[in-house]
């Protein structure tokens, strides 16, 4: 590594770096968990590009910074009350990758619709709790080893089925990335079952994350209009029947 870099490696800077990245990644949960609040203040597609700075800046004192000023913002935005998505009729949980080309069109699709996505597991890729700087090596591959990527369909069912129950989901949306089969948790019946487990419903988005070729907008926006007339329509046929 030090002939490819051409620099000697040095430890002390080496966990430095390791701290502000747990600083970091510090920040991030936190700023997850205001996200995720009753009061949504930003939803998941919107807080996509925030995350930036957690995927190539961790490390670096500016990151941190950033993270500092948008968690006083997002503090500030709950306290208030300020949703995401005036008159929230619905909440979504969006199981996968983002469509990253699309991101502003699915947004606004959904705030169109009012039931913003609010949840997403996604959003822990760059929490690692476990970095310490006084064991560098050990901890970085148990925080590698941790994320939600990197585990069984039992412990993703399960985990998905804790945020469904705490922040009141009405549907679960599983996009399945053409590209990226390891985050892609529909191909296997995970789906299915969380269904017929949590009793409610699911919707496979085809897409990609990069590839827009293999997404369709047009049918997409209405397989998600559907699915938003399902829900409110269970919605009434519960009220009728209680």
């Amino acid at each position: 590594m030090e002939k490819i870099a051409g620099r000697r490696f040095n430890i002390d800077e080496f966990r430095e770096v390791l701290k502000l990245s747990r600083e970091c990644s510090t920040f991030v949960g936190r700023g997850a968990g205001y996200s995720f609040s009753q009061t949504d203040s930003a939803d998941f597609l919107r807080r996509m590009h925030p995350y930036g700075p957690a995927v190539v800046m961790r490390g670096r004192k500016e990151a941190n910074d950033y993270y500092r000023l948008l968690l006083a913002e997002m503090q500030e935005r709950v306290a208030q009350n300020i949703a995401a998505v005036p008159g929230e009729r619905f909440r979504f949980y969006w199981e996968g990758m983002p469509i990253w080309g699309k991101l502003r069109n699915m947004s606004e699709l959904f705030a169109r619709l009012k039931t913003p996505v609010v949840v997403s597991t996604y959003c822990n890729s760059w929490i690692f709790p476990a970095f310490n700087p006084d064991n560098p090596f050990d901890s970085m591959a148990e925080a590698y080893c941790s994320i939600f990527i990197g585990q069984d369909d039992t412990w993703k069912e399960n985990y998905i089925a804790d945020k469904v129950k705490r922040f009141a989901i009405d549907g679960i949306l599983f996009h399945d990335a053409r590209t990226c089969a390891s985050n892609s948790n529909n191909r296997y019946g995970m789906s299915k079952r969380l269904s017929d487990k949590l009793g409610i419903p699911h919707l496979v988005i085809n897409g990609d994350l990069n590839d827009l070729r293999c997404f369709s907008e047009e049918q997409t926006v209405t397989n998600i209009e559907a699915f938003v007339e399902q829900i409110e329509e269970s919605h009434r046929e519960n009220i009728r029947r209680y």
